[in-house]
């Protein structure tokens, strides 16, 4: 199932699509697998080695910027490592720590597995989808529930430490809103929105509320934070720049549709994405708008930050880059579908999925593909690259382990 050794590899025309076919067929035999804890399929790659490195929370770091310019990822045929299998869709991205990758899935339940082999090493169920991306800090896994909590649950073991009525809300006809967000977790502190139209601090080590700010609308995407500022974006179209502290508004702008992409900070300037189709960004001292470019899909994709370039992705069925300092394109991507996934940067490449089944390699400084392979589900999740291993999830209910040879 996904094996290449001892079959003859056709022309060099057809290798990438040769061995994107073996990434389907590995994907349909695990698809059919049953859900024990020792469930996976290597299929002969590079061994993934014990010790591999950090990827803490969605978009890599508390700033969002989706970049991790120490690391270094696969670029060419690359090939399913191992599979396991969740109840449902995972549209949440994997989290790295210590060995072990942290993922949440539509079954409800926040897995943890082996980075090595994928093996199980526990899942704690909660009662909602798990859409949001695990942050790791500190020995403690956090992670939202579309049962309205935010979870904080031990590394090792899975067992419960707290948990947050995080989606609480004032309406008497709604007694939890979902926590489709990814928490951000930063010096202490845990932040994350809810679509009870606030966002909130707690406490990391006991889940004590430190504050909580009301909001536009609902808020689906992951707050940034850098230096004392947590910057939130919401359904009503605001972004708003609130202090560390106590939670107390510094500015808020409205960016003219719907925040449906995580924002990004880098350098003194906020990128985030609308569901009218635009990039923006905002100076973060004022929120004053600094570019907009206009894409032409929902952008739920958060844009990622390197090197003076905004990597970001789109329904537009594309993967745009721009110049971070002006807005101007450097170089565009056509995939065949949606790209809901966030991108990731590291080294000169782009990892990227999009609902076409594909994750996509890119060259990060002139748009070439330099790999693709079918994962057999649609990749909404953004995918996490460590020590040449990339780590990402489908809508077929996987997540993997992708490696080189």
């Amino acid at each position: 199932s996904g094996d290449t050794e001892g079959v003859p590899m056709p022309g060099r025309q057809t290798r990438r699509r040769y061995l994107a076919t073996l990434g389907v067929a590995g994907a349909a035999a695990l698809a059919g697998c049953s859900n024990d804890s020792d469930n996976r399929t290597p299929t002969g790659g590079p061994s993934i080695p014990a010790d591999i490195g950090t990827w803490p929370m969605f978009a890599a770091d508390a700033a969002n910027t989706g970049s991790a310019s120490d690391e270094t990822g696969p670029t060419t045929n690359v090939i399913v490592q191992w599979g396991h299998p969740t109840g449902q869709q995972v549209f949440s991205s994997p989290a790295v720590v210590d060995g072990s990758v942290y993922v949440g899935s539509n079954d409800g339940y926040v897995y943890s597995l082996s980075a090595v082999d994928g093996s199980r090493q526990w899942r704690r169920r909660t009662d909602g989808l798990v859409r949001s991306s695990p942050a790791v800090s500190g020995g403690t896994v956090y992670a939202g529930s579309f049962d309205g909590y935010l979870y904080a649950l031990e590394a090792g073991t899975g067992q419960v430490q707290w948990r947050y009525a995080a989606g609480s809300s004032e309406n008497p006809l709604i007694e939890r809103g979902p926590v489709r967000a990814s928490p951000t977790v930063a010096d202490g502190t845990v932040y994350v929105g809810s679509d009870a139209d606030k966002v909130t601090a707690v406490s990391a080590s006991g889940g004590d509320e430190q504050w909580t700010a009301a909001t536009d609308g609902s808020v689906r995407t992951t707050p940034a934070v850098t230096d004392d500022t947590v910057y939130v974006g919401d359904d009503g179209g605001a972004v708003t720049a609130l202090s560390t502290s106590d939670g107390s508004e510094q500015w808020s702008v409205d960016a003219g549709s719907d925040i449906t992409g995580s924002p990004a900070v880098v350098d003194g300037t906020i990128y985030v994405g609308t569901g009218s189709g635009d990039v923006v960004a905002l100076s973060t001292s004022d929120g004053s708008e600094q570019w907009r470019y206009e894409i032409g899909g929902s952008v739920e994709s958060s844009p990622a930050v390197d090197g003076g370039t905004v990597y970001v992705g789109s329904e537009a069925n594309s993967l745009t880059a721009l110049s971070a300092s002006d807005g101007d394109k450097q170089w565009s991507f056509d995939t065949s579908d949606a790209v809901r996934s966030s991108p990731t940067v590291v080294g000169d490449s782009v990892y990227v999925g999009s609902d076409d089944n594909n994750l996509y390699i890119v060259s990060a400084s002139d748009g070439r593909a330099r790999w693709e392979l079918s994962v057999g589900g649609p990749v909404a999740a953004s995918p996490a690259v460590v020590d040449d291993v990339v780590f990402v999830a489908s809508g077929n209910g996987n997540v993997y382990g992708l490696t080189a040879p």
